[in-house]
């Protein structure tokens, strides 16, 4: 039987990511970026087999169409046109109207803009791109995969937020939660490293990168995350402050403050630029830490520590614990990070093993504890091979 892939769709509000799929594998086989929409230098770049290239993109049409059509062309080029047997979209935030992974059209595209006050800079994005699948691509089934779907089984206990409810029958103020494509696959591949059946499994997934969330996952199924009605809440981030007491936004408006500036700030510049005052990446902030910078070193302190402490917490939420999986790309690669992580959580038996820590980088995963010590492990996360399942799935 010839290949089959899923060309997966991740559409920003200046950028498109892309990736052909392997539907069986979850092999990349062509990855590119569309960036810079709307500016001069707006451009678009490729790789297959190890070879880059790269584009401008011009003309007065939506970039992002534009960005698809040569997405057209490139599959085309490779000779991959009659191997696609479908598209996957990462859509943000689906509220509680979509739950699951939906077939789309024009009509659902319409109905996923609808809740886009949940997710005001991610869904316009996200539907411009599907959009522009859906003109290019038309003769191929299409489906739209959601971030947030995979929290929808968390109890009413660990979604409500302790406010007046109309807050909720009315405007669906609740906890939502993020990065459930990427929490959904480490689950199952953390399952298979321990031999255990995923519904019989226990993990705490702690997804690190620019953007960062932990889930508590009890039989295969999320019951708690930190992100919250947006993903702003919960940990530290690259940019993004996590979790705040909302008094200091009153304070800040009371001081002169406008609204934007506010949640600029909130969002873009916190975090760990906001601690260091030096960047918001952990690669410049452990470079700098090693030669002596006080902003960076007190970043890192605050953010391992705050990773520490939800991981701790959300032993509340399990009845056992079969590990702890570290992904994205700091957990998947920053050896001091986790290691400082672990060193927090020796109260409750970790015990790092160096060796496996400073092996599993790069791409390599392993469990990374001692063999008298609970379970930590690294698994690299592979989101877009989530969308290509998916879809697939639906299709048959």
């Amino acid at each position: 039987m010839s290949k089959q892939y899923v060309l997966v769709i991740n559409s920003g509000s200046s950028s498109l990511k892309f990736a052909l799929i392997d539907s069986k594998t979850g092999e990349a086989i062509l990855t590119g970026l569309g960036e810079c929409f709307g500016l001069e230098d707006s451009r678009m770049s490729w790789k297959y087999q190890g070879n880059k290239q790269e584009i401008a993109i011009v003309g007065d049409e939506n970039h992002h169409q534009l960005a698809v059509n040569k997405l057209v062309e490139i599959v085309s080029d490779y000779g991959f046109t009659d191997s696609v047997i479908a598209l996957g979209h990462r859509i943000v935030h689906g509220g509680e109207k979509f739950t699951k992974t939906i077939q789309v059209n024009e009509k659902i595209a319409d109905e996923i803009e609808s809740v886009k006050e949940l997710a005001p800079l991610h869904t316009p994005a996200n539907v411009t791109g599907v959009r522009a699948g859906l003109k290019a691509f038309p003769a191929l089934p299409q489906f739209a995969v959601f971030d947030t779907a995979f929290h929808q089984s968390m109890p009413a206990k660990a979604y409500t937020g302790a406010i007046d409810k109309t807050l909720y029958t009315e405007y669906g103020i609740r906890r939502y939660g993020f990065h459930g494509t990427s929490h959904y696959y480490v689950s199952r591949e953390a399952a298979k490293m321990i031999n255990k059946p995923v519904d019989e499994s226990s993990f705490i997934s702690v997804h690190l990168g620019n953007g960062a969330s932990v889930c508590a996952i009890k039989n295969g199924k999320s019951v708690d995350t930190s992100m919250g009605f947006t993903p702003l809440a919960g940990l530290m981030m690259g940019t993004r402050c996590g979790d705040l007491d909302p008094s200091i936004i009153e304070f800040l408006l009371n001081k002169g403050w406008t609204q934007e500036q506010v949640f600029d700030t909130l969002h873009k510049k916190s975090g760990f630029l906001g601690v260091s005052g030096l960047t918001s990446d952990a690669r410049g902030i452990l470079e700098a830490m090693e030669e002596g910078h006080e902003g960076a070193t007190l970043a890192f302190q605050v953010f391992t520590y705050r990773v520490a402490k939800y991981i701790a917490s959300y032993m509340v939420a399990l009845d056992q614990v079969d590990g702890i999986i570290f992904t994205g790309g700091i957990g998947e690669n920053a050896l001091p990070i986790r290691r400082e992580i672990l060193q927090y959580l020796k109260v409750f038996g970790y015990k790092e093993n160096e060796q496996a820590n400073a092996d599993a980088r790069f791409g390599e995963g392993g469990i990374i504890t001692m063999p008298d010590s609970p379970i930590a492990m690294v698994i690299p996360t592979n989101e877009e091979f989530v969308i290509a399942q998916e879809s697939v799935a639906l299709m048959q």
